[in-house]
């Protein structure tokens, strides 16, 4: 588990060097939208505007800012490309709302996306990508688009997103892959328990990636850490309504990467459908989940706190009915309370090829309808101490 306790102190370190590094500039020009003809009425649109005001600032040979002064600003589909000649920030004390039609941005898969960017800092602000519509098209079975992520990060690297506020994401609300350094802080995700896909952030393919603080409510994952996902720290978060914290769902491919070094610490979930999950699909892969530490979190109405699902198959159709290639080893939950509306409140379900090894568990109390809750082992091997509501049944 060295991993696990050297990780939060280096990216702390690593932070504040970079933090120090992007305000040691008293003369950082700044590039204003409104400059550029920005009108902050919610109707007119704005998008060109702000592509001038990135393309400007990116090019700048001094620290640079983006701002977006108060006001509501109407943008379609945003990509700021990287790479910059020097460090970005992104002030927003406005709010970015799309067009009303979801098709404007709902075939790019993007809405606001920064590409290949290196040093940049996002702050504050609102954004409304004004979902329902597009829900609405999903939940009917009609003609739909892909839907759009709200705002993304892909191939950047040195990255802070703080302070802001999604609303109402068509997908995922905020989405890191391919990237490094990132840390993700005080952000408020929110869209309805039943918006379909509306994970509030996702990360795949990127390490060193730090959670802090937050609340977010939503109609899917909280957080999910997808394949490729390494050296993850996620704490103080506030999630529910929604489908809990995951690892997953992995084995969609048979050659994708592992996720290992997660930690997820120091956690509150309520009214959520799920607690803590790891997730895969039951077909051949390559793929693992390997140290990985689940501790001091509290359960507040919560179904399924803690749950290994290698079975896993969300609408009870298609389901590959094989045996998962992907090898869990090194999983422990650790000071685990509050309530289950689940009468099994701990469910490790595991590969009869690949069994889990290597599991710890240890303080966990979990009550269902104010009596001790139950638990459900297959092919799990490892070790429990302290108290144990439910049983250990490894």
């Amino acid at each position: 588990m060295a991993n696990n306790i050297s990780f939060p102190c280096s990216i702390i370190l690593l932070s504040i060097i970079f933090f120090f590094f992007i305000n040691s500039s008293h003369a950082m020009p700044s590039f204003n939208v409104q400059r550029y003809g920005a009108r902050g009425d919610g109707r007119t649109d704005a998008t060109n505007s702000f592509l001038t005001a990135w393309s400007l600032a990116c090019r700048s040979r001094a620290r640079a800012m983006v701002y977006i002064p108060r006001g509501t600003y109407m943008v379609r589909n945003l990509v700021f490309w990287g790479p910059c000649k020097n460090v970005i920030t992104f002030k927003i004390d406005g709010t970015l709302v799309a067009p009303a039609n979801y098709w404007s941005i709902g075939n790019s898969g993007y809405w606001i996306l920064f590409a290949k960017v290196n040093r940049i800092s996002v702050y504050g602000g609102t954004i409304d990508a004004r979902g329902a519509g597009y829900w609405s098209c999903r939940k009917k079975g009609g003609h739909c688009p892909q839907g759009a992520r709200s705002i993304s990060f892909s191939w950047c690297s040195n990255v802070l997103l703080s302070g802001l506020t999604s609303f109402n994401s068509q997908n995922m609300h905020v989405t890191v892959h391919h990237s490094s350094n990132v840390r993700i802080q005080n952000v408020r995700i929110r869209a309805p328990s039943g918006s379909p896909n509306t994970d509030g952030i996702h990360i795949q393919s990127s390490s060193g990636v730090a959670i802090t603080g937050g609340t977010i409510a939503t109609g899917d994952d909280c957080i999910a850490l997808s394949q490729g996902s390494r050296n993850i720290w996620i704490e103080r978060v506030n999630c529910g309504p929604g489908h809990g914290i995951s690892i997953g769902s992995l084995g969609d491919y048979a050659n994708e990467e592992g996720v290992q070094n997660v930690t997820v610490t120091s956690s509150v979930f309520t009214k959520t459908q799920n607690g803590v999950r790891i997730k895969t699909w039951a077909r051949p892969s390559r793929g693992f989940v390997r140290n990985v530490v689940f501790r001091n979190l509290i359960m507040r109405n919560v179904g399924n706190p803690v749950i290994i699902d290698q079975n896993y198959c969300p609408n009870g159709r298609g389901c590959p009915r094989q045996s998962s290639g992907v090898k869990i080893s090194g999983v422990t939950f650790a000071n685990i309370k509050g309530t289950s509306t689940t009468p099994i409140a701990m469910k490790l379900d595991c590969s009869g090829s690949n069994h889990c090894t290597g599991l710890r568990l240890q303080d966990i109390k979990l009550t269902y309808m104010r009596r001790s809750s139950a638990s459900y082992c297959r092919n799990v091997h490892g070790r429990a101490s302290g108290v144990m509501v439910p049983r250990n049944c490894m």
